[in-house]
């Protein structure tokens, strides 16, 4: 058996491991998909078993989470829209997948210190 670092379980043959508690749920999950199906492994859980090692290779690869990827995404998106066009807010934060202004002037908060109404009148002064 090799070890694999970024790996949160490794299927081995009939030798499986886990990299600690909440990868053995993982575990868990894989072993319960493989012996009797996806749609029971979804029964026991409310959510999905993680996918085994995408996060952590991304984080190392980019030095940050993939939602905090996709919110700076956002974030910037949405910035450029303000900067370039005369939309109200909710059409800006509907746009740019925050849904609604209040999950987009929270994450302008801690993208640029600020709400995106500040940043809005700015570009519009």
């Amino acid at each position: 058996m090799k070890v694999e670092e970024d790996r949160i379980f490794i299927n081995d043959g009939n030798i499986w491991t886990a990299a600690g508690m909440r990868a053995c749920v993982d575990l868990a999950l894989a072993l319960v998909e493989k012996d009797l199906g996806a749609e029971v492994a979804r029964q026991l859980v409310v959510y999905h078993r993680r996918a085994g090692g995408f996060s952590r290779v991304f984080h190392a690869e980019t030095g940050q989470s993939p939602a905090k990827a996709i919110e700076n995404l956002r974030v910037e998106a949405a910035r450029l829209m303000m900067e370039t066009g005369r939309h109200p807010i909710d059409v800006v934060a509907t746009d740019t997948g925050f849904g609604d202004r209040e999950r987009m002037r929270r994450a302008f908060i801690r993208a640029f210190g600020q709400p995106s109404q500040v940043i809005q009148r700015a570009n519009r002064g």
